[in-house]
């Protein structure tokens, strides 16, 4: 048995480190390590709970919204306040924006360039992909950034900038929409749409979207012009359709009121209850104590803990490991394309990168609606007082999946704050019964060490890591 250290990884937000064990150059055991520790939960605590909204977009670069809209959502748990509808359609198109923003950046500069290394340079594939996506040379980026950055321009008629909005406060937004915004903001999603249809797909988005099973994919995507048919090439040869399998039980806590929240594993579909989330600190570097509900959680760092690794929590439902993101919140919402990957052949690499762009096929047309349905002139923001006495939670999906909020209000300070982010439940360690955490279960039988090919860093990219949201 050898041991070997993987990391850091480039082109990933955040630090992060993977332990392997290797017998026979096969991953025998993985262990997940977040290096960094950040202390965003012990910052709020005693402060005015208002001030959540200022601190918590800081936790991440690009994903300062979807932490935004959380901390709102429990402050109006908190309140008692529900937004307006104008209210609730702008921060419906405000995350929507940072999501979608984050899927094509994934996909076009995150994990298509590994595909251009040179220990592919034998495949058919090769030339073509190297001259496309091979890091800041590579003719996709030059077509991608300029789209994505006019796509973001939404946010500065929505949310006013990007990142670290102060827009979305518990009623809603504080940025009222003309009908003269409305129209721009039209031609923005028209413009997203033309270059997504003619670069990435190479089709309508429509058409994307009622793709139904793998056989269906596949044979939309033989001899079709686009990156997605060529990202789909790749896939087969490499059969990123059989690697980076977990434990295939997935959690959504639900999205846009278009995707429901809920659990999904075995075929069966259960509804979502809160309750049943814990936390394990068995393996972090803090105070060790029985799994906890994050409403009574507690951050205490243990700098100098035996047989702990990693700053992360393991956070789990109703007792089990559980996958999010963009594959669970389809499969959790009834995706059929979705449910016929993992049904084949389980959660794998190709299964989340198919995931991510037909929510992206899907998304767009659904915000083209949310803006239509806008009404200027109407309130976009209800008002509420916050309670002296209160405790609120926040539950909603960033591109990488489930994000939750808990707040605990006590004489008029916050009391109590803690958070789960997608990436910890995704890169989460072993907890208390040694049960792994999804990267860890997927990197498990693959090839690693010398003259091994990058699968390791497929695997990982596929979950698209977000290292600095987990150790908040």
């Amino acid at each position: 048995m050898s041991r070997i250290v993987v990391g850091p990884f480039n082109r990933v937000e955040g630090d992060l480190e993977v332990s392997l064990e290797l017998e026979g150059g096969r991953i025998q055991a993985a262990h997940v390590n977040s290096p960094l520790f950040r202390g965003f939960e012990q910052i709020l605590v005693g402060r005015a709970p208002l001030d959540a909204l200022a601190i918590v977009p800081r936790i991440c670069g690009i994903c300062s919204v979807a932490q935004s809209a959380a901390a709102a959502t429990a402050l109006a748990d908190a309140m008692g306040v529900t937004p307006t509808p104008n209210g609730l359609l702008a921060r419906h198109l405000i995350q929507a924006t940072e999501n979608m923003a984050d899927h094509l950046t994934h996909f076009y500069l995150f994990f298509m360039p590994d595909f251009a290394r040179p220990d592919y340079v034998d495949r058919s594939w090769h030339a073509a992909t190297a001259e496309r996506f091979t890091a800041i040379k590579g003719s996709a980026a030059a077509e991608v950034l300029p789209a994505r950055a006019s796509f973001l321009r939404l946010m500065g008629f929505l949310a006013g900038r990007w990142p670290h909005t102060l827009a979305i406060q518990p009623g809603g937004s504080t940025r009222a929409i003309t009908a003269g915004e409305r129209i721009r903001l039209l031609a923005l999603l028209r413009e997203f749409r033309s270059f997504l249809e003619r670069r990435l797909f190479g089709d309508a988005l429509e058409r994307i979207g009622q793709l139904a099973s793998k056989a269906e994919l596949l044979a939309w995507a033989d001899g079709r012009a686009g990156d997605f048919p060529a990202f789909l090439k790749i896939a087969g040869d490499l059969g990123l359709e059989r690697i980076g399998r977990a434990d295939d039980r997935f959690l959504s806590h639900g999205a846009y009121g278009l995707f429901p929240a809920g659990t999904w594993q075995q075929g069966k579909t259960v509804a979502f209850a809160p309750a049943l989330i814990t936390e394990d600190t068995e393996r972090a570097w803090l105070l060790a104590d029985q799994p906890r509900h994050p409403a009574a959680g507690e951050t205490i760092v243990a700098a100098d803990k035996a047989d702990a690794y990693t700053w992360c929590k393991a956070p789990r439902y109703a007792g089990r490991a559980h996958e999010v993101g963009a594959l669970a919140r389809q499969v959790v919402a009834g995706n059929p394309l979705l449910l016929d990957l993992v049904q084949r052949d389980g959660g794998s690499v190709m299964a989340r990168v198919v995931a991510r762009l037909q929510e992206l096929a899907r998304l767009i047309p659904a915000m083209e609606g949310w803006v239509q349905a806008l009404q200027p002139g109407d309130s976009f923001c209800a008002q509420g007082v916050l309670p002296d006495e209160g405790s609120g939670v926040g539950l909603v999906e960033a591109a990488r999946g489930s994000l939750g909020h808990w707040l605990t209000i006590r004489r008029g300070r916050i009391e109590r704050y803690q958070i789960i982010a997608p990436t910890t439940w995704n890169f989460s360690p072993r907890d208390a019964s040694n049960q792994e955490g999804p990267l860890e279960k997927a990197l498990l039988g693959l090839a690693a060490g010398e003259g091994a090919p990058p699968t390791i860093q497929h695997v990982v990219r596929s979950f698209d890591p977000c290292m600095v949201c987990t150790v908040h």
